[in-house]
């Protein structure tokens, strides 16, 4: 189980912190990941990280805005969000595969286990 937290109102230009705990130690080897769905649209790819953190991967609209981390010891994920738009507004949702998976991160079929998401809006 993972629990999304840290979403909140605010405005244009500021920064959120988003933590995503899992209940249970993720898999050696698993890729984890943030996802968004905003109002009336599909849930989006955010970024992703490998167990060793490394590789880390975004999606365009959020590079260098965003940063992912994790810590496995703490069975957390991480997404450091900064200088926010109002197109950032949306449902955050973290989510971890298992081992073994393609190498395609930003499908979220490629996801075994999800949050029930934690709500983000920004107002310009």
């Amino acid at each position: 189980q993972l629990v999304e937290s840290g979403g909140d109102s605010v405005q244009r230009g500021s920064s959120l912190r988003l933590s995503c705990v899992a209940s249970e130690p993720t898999p050696v080897g698993s890729v984890m990941g943030w996802f968004r769905q905003a109002p009336g649209k599909g849930r989006e790819f955010v970024a992703g990280i490998s167990w060793i953190s490394r590789p880390i991967r975004y999606a365009d609209s959020v590079k260098g805005r965003f940063t992912i981390s994790r810590d496995n010891a703490q069975k957390t994920l991480t997404l450091q969000m900064s200088n926010l738009v109002p197109e950032d507004t949306a449902m955050y949702y973290c989510g971890a595969r298992n081992p073994g998976r393609g190498p395609n991160w930003s499908s979220q079929a490629e996801y075994d286990v999800w949050g029930q998401g934690t709500r983000v809006t920004v107002s310009s």
